[in-house]
């Protein structure tokens, strides 16, 4: 009876020393930033930084990675202590719930292995939540509530109009205050149920993006197989989204799948993430037609901070991106959206965010508008299209 014992208290340790330490070591190897601190920009840049009223930024992974966000963290480059730092207002938390092996800009099957599987399990998050895709989506969401409960009310999760606006006064008061939003990239969650769109909203999800990374029952992807235009219960599933205020996301979406929205979506429409075809030629990026299409419904483009989407080096491409879009169909038009915590190496991370200003300077946008593209259009954008809140 002695040795079978020792096996499983061994067998065990070896588990909890797996969940403990694989994960962050993952984490901080796949979502690095390439600046280091501490940041060098001119007194200007810093000045013009420190004055922006609300910086927000569309577009985060960072629920994935099931980090205390409450606490500074090593890896990557979202948290609520680094949004205090960088002054973050408001930060949108985009969930992902299913990752194909081998991901590309190219070509992904919806039959691949499933990495995100894989960290649920190394990541010892609830046994519910390992094979059942919409139950991933409520264990991010209930991570972020947590957080907000346990943050003293130093940060919230924004789900109203109301409470946007109620946040914006607060903070107005207390710059140290922050918020989050949450998202969703990718429909495959809802597994052919359109009553689950109901479920997340209760949960406090106020955007959806369609697809990620492989085609759905929704669409078809930029990166899937067959790169389709909406389905029939896609179209559902857009009118549906309307009717209770959920902005809808085409990040990703393929052209015939974004033509189709067009073509039936009757709100604003934003891609909260991602790069410009005009100064980087890619599959991942929007052409200056898609560019007009999105802006003319109202809506929001928002630019990343990552190599591969905007093709640059260092900050200076995303900030050529923004000041290409802005002049293409108005920097009304135009956010942040850095993708940050999306298995990306980060220009800047949020901590890094006056380096993006100093170059929107030197490439000659004006102070008004660079407030705009920080976070004011961001801000309007929700106050606007957010469900009232009672």
């Amino acid at each position: 009876m002695r040795k079978p014992l020792i096996i499983i208290i061994i067998l065990i340790l070896i588990a909890i020393t797996i969940t403990v330490f694989v994960p962050p070591y993952i984490d901080k190897k796949t979502n690095t930033v390439l600046y280091k601190e501490p940041i060098q920009i001119s007194d200007a840049a810093r000045q013009l930084y420190d004055s922006l009223p609300f910086i927000a930024d569309f577009h985060s992974d960072a629920l994935l990675w099931d980090r205390n966000l409450l606490k500074k963290n090593d890896a990557g480059a979202v948290d609520i202590p680094r949004m205090q730092q960088s002054n973050m207002a408001l930060q949108a938390f985009t969930i992902v719930t299913k990752t194909p092996y081998g991901l590309n800009f190219n070509s992904n099957s919806a039959d691949a292995f499933d990495m995100t599987t894989a960290l649920y399990i190394l990541q010892a998050r609830p046994l519910s939540s390992w094979f059942d895709l919409s139950e991933r989506v409520l264990v991010q969401c209930r991570a972020l509530h947590k957080a907000a409960e346990k943050s003293e009310g130093t940060f919230r999760v924004i789900s109203s109009k109301k409470e946007l606006e109620s946040f914006i006064s607060d903070r107005q008061q207390d710059a140290s205050l922050s918020a989050g939003f949450l998202g969703i990239e990718g429909l495959h969650c809802l597994e052919n149920k359109l009553e689950n769109i109901d479920e997340f909203y209760k949960a406090g999800v106020r955007m959806m993006a369609p697809v990620h990374f492989f085609d759905n029952e929704v669409g078809g992807s930029a990166h899937g197989v067959k790169k389709g235009g909406l389905t029939p219960f896609g179209k559902e599933v857009i009118r549906k989204c309307e009717s209770k205020n959920i902005i809808i996301d085409v990040a990703h979406c393929s052209p015939a799948l974004l033509d189709d929205i067009l073509a039936v979506a009757t709100r604003p429409l934003v891609s909260s993430h991602g790069g410009i075809y005009g100064t980087h030629p890619s599959v991942r990026n929007l052409t200056d037609q898609q560019l007009k299409a999105i802006a003319a419904t109202g809506g929001l483009i928002g630019i990343g901070c990552w190599e591969a989407a905007l093709g640059g080096k260092d900050i200076h491409a995303t900030a050529k991106a923004m000041i290409y879009t802005a002049r293409l169909v108005g920097v009304e038009h135009v956010c942040l959206g850095t993708d940050n915590d999306g298995a990306i190496a980060s220009y800047v991370g949020i901590t890094g965010l006056p380096l993006l200003v100093e170059a929107l300077i030197k490439q000659g946008m004006s102070p008004a508008d660079i407030a705009l593209v920080m976070g004011g259009n961001m801000r309007r954008f929700l106050l606007e299209n957010f469900p009232e809140g009672e």
